[in-house]
């Protein structure tokens, strides 16, 4: 494999939705916890579970099933939660999504990665980056920043620990190192 074709590849963990497969970039993911209680949040949004403890911090969790329009379901023994570090609106957020199952890391080339096709309606594809391929099936690419923007969740979270980096510290105390 050349260099050129190297840098055109990118890895992306594979999360199962109901029967259909989507990535998310492996860079963003902090952790992957089984199901667990979940803190509910009075007059939340209904993709919003509520909050978990991850490492002595609040984190949003996310029904994706929900947040993709689909009927929530019952967690089992294969439902994770998929902790990620996400870019919304200029600031950096640990949000957790609710998957019915994680499955690998996968090499996706970039320059293979399909727009979202073209079905003659309006649907809501501003939240997929693309469609890649595996094996024979689909793909379907997140566009993380797209999925949250603009969200009540991504505010709340924010607002859960508005002066907290991903790695914990303070702004001030980042600055000072």
């Amino acid at each position: 494999m050349s260099q050129a074709a190297a840098t055109d590849d990118a890895s992306f963990v594979t999360i199962g939705i109901d029967r259909e497969v989507f990535a998310v970039p492996v860079e963003t993911v902090l952790e992957i916890l089984a199901m667990r209680p979940v803190f509910r949040i009075p007059e939340a949004p209904a993709h919003l579970m509520g909050l978990v403890d991850v490492r002595g911090r609040a984190v949003a969790v996310i029904d994706l099933r929900t947040k993709l329009g689909l009927p929530r379901v019952e967690a089992d023994e294969n439902t994770r939660i998929v902790v990620l570090d996400v870019a919304i609106e200029g600031r950096r957020l640990a949000l957790g999504l609710v998957a019915d199952r994680v499955f690998e890391v996968i090499t996706l080339n970039l320059g293979e990665i399909e727009q979202p096709p073209d079905i003659g309606t309006r649907w809501h594809s501003d939240y997929i980056r693309g469609i890649g391929r595996r094996l024979d099936s689909f793909v379907v690419v997140l566009d993380l920043e797209h999925l949250f923007s603009n969200d009540a969740v991504a505010l709340m979270a924010a607002k859960t620990n508005p002066s907290a980096t991903l790695d914990g510290d303070t702004p001030s105390s980042s600055k000072a190192a």
